[in-house]
């Protein structure tokens, strides 16, 4: 009899454990297909949106769109804007997904319409500029003119290193001496590409020391960061940590811990420190886990502006995070890769609903809606901004090849 009902336990437990295994199956199956349906709308929905832009603009051709100005019109910059590689990459994004031609003529023109920025030396976005183009321009086609300008916009970045300090110096405006922002880590990649794809290991090298310090003296003991740390020019130490688009100096602004855990995974990526890794998986802890991030995971512009809830979300910043989370998900145990995607499949769906996804041929042809650029200077705020649409179509795609293995 104590044999019997030891067998009937063992088969119960087994049965539950069967159940269990094909419920967990039944529901990622569930899953699955509603995250093609999530993509699959967010992707035709981009595609409509960027055609309508690139053909609105096809003339005039020292414009790449930016924003919504105050009056509702569409807001342009010039090739000079840190602004201006996002869009020409997001055609490069679409056409790699669609196989579209005309995506594919549309990103080859606004892309060498930053031909000149390869020169550029006065400020750091060299590397959102000419990779999000160039780089993914060179991804796709092998393009030997891409690869030159990437090269000399390498080499233009550089020039603002300094190894007194171990970084490249972000702006050069007053009242810091040598400011470096957290955005400084997207730029990192185009130097790693460089390297890569040159005879010059220096290029790693800057890249790595700027990681390095950066991990240093930009975190907080949570792991949040500051937006600004400017430093010492002679000691080269940190003289001042500080905010310029955030609520104030030791608040969490959002798009700047995205903009974190999105460099130290691609830092993981391309040099396979473990450090970085150890990185990014605690500014993930921090993000995912912050007691101000909404119910549907797209966050308020600073987690501490008093006036939550009533203050605007931010969904660049959801958008970078998602693509950030979905990469880190494949360097990661088991049970931290699943919490990572969870996360950024709850921002990609949030941001593929009405609440954010424009309809078409509305938002001034942008993808997304709500984003904030520097609420404290009072600069596009709610609006749709250019890198919100690359970010988002970017984690769609990492999502649906990564996630989903199509290609």
């Amino acid at each position: 009899m104590i044999y019997y009902r030891l067998i009937m336990k063992i088969r119960l437990v087994i049965f539950y454990v069967v159940l269990f295994a094909i419920s967990g199956c039944i529901y990622a199956g569930n899953g699955e297909k509603e995250m093609k349906l999530v993509i699959e709308k967010g992707l035709g929905r981009a595609i409509v949106q960027a055609k309508r832009m690139a053909c609105s603009l096809l003339e005039r051709k020292e414009r790449l769109p930016r924003s919504i100005g105050k009056q509702g019109q569409l807001s342009t910059s010039d090739a000079r804007a840190w602004t201006s590689g996002f869009f020409p990459g997001l055609l490069w994004y679409l056409y790699e997904v669609s196989g579209d031609d005309s995506l594919r003529i549309y990103a080859d023109d606004y892309t060498r319409r930053l031909e000149k920025q390869q020169y550029t030396t006065d400020n750091h976005d060299v590397g959102f500029m000419l990779y999000c183009s160039y780089g993914n321009g060179w991804r796709l086609t092998k393009d030997e003119s891409y690869k030159k300008v990437l090269l000399q916009g390498a080499k233009s970045l550089s020039t603002r290193f300094r190894p007194t300090v171990g970084c490249i110096r972000s702006w050069n405006r007053k009242p810091w001496q040598y400011a470096v922002i957290i955005d400084n880590m997207m730029n990192l990649e185009l130097l790693m590409w460089a390297s890569k794809n040159s005879d010059n290991s220096q290029f790693a090298s800057i890249a790595r020391s700027h990681a390095d310090v950066t991990m240093k003296n930009h975190f907080r003991e949570d792991y949040s960061c500051y937006h600004v740390v400017s430093y010492d020019t002679i000691s080269g130490r940190p003289e001042q940590k500080c905010t310029y688009q955030g609520y104030a100096d030791d608040s969490d602004w959002s798009r700047g811990q995205a903009w974190a855990l999105y460099g130290y995974t691609m830092m993981y990526r391309e040099t396979k420190k473990q450090e970085y890794l150890e990185q990014a998986v605690r500014i993930a802890h921090f993000l995912m886990g912050h007691p101000q991030m909404p119910e549907d995971k797209i966050p308020y512009w600073d987690f501490d502006d008093p006036d939550i809830p009533n203050t605007p979300r931010d969904a660049s910043a959801a958008a970078i995070m998602a693509s950030a989370l979905v990469e880190l998900s494949q360097y990661v145990n088991e049970l931290f890769s699943n919490r990572c995607l969870l996360f950024a499949k709850e921002q990609l769906k949030a941001l593929t609903s009405p609440a954010y996804l424009a309809e078409p041929g509305t938002n001034c042809n942008f993808v997304l809606k709500h984003s904030v650029s520097n609420k404290p200077k009072g600069t596009e705020v709610d609006k749709p901004l250019t890198y919100a649409d690359y970010y988002y179509v970017e984690a769609l795609l990492r999502y649906k090849q990564i996630v989903l293995k199509e290609k």
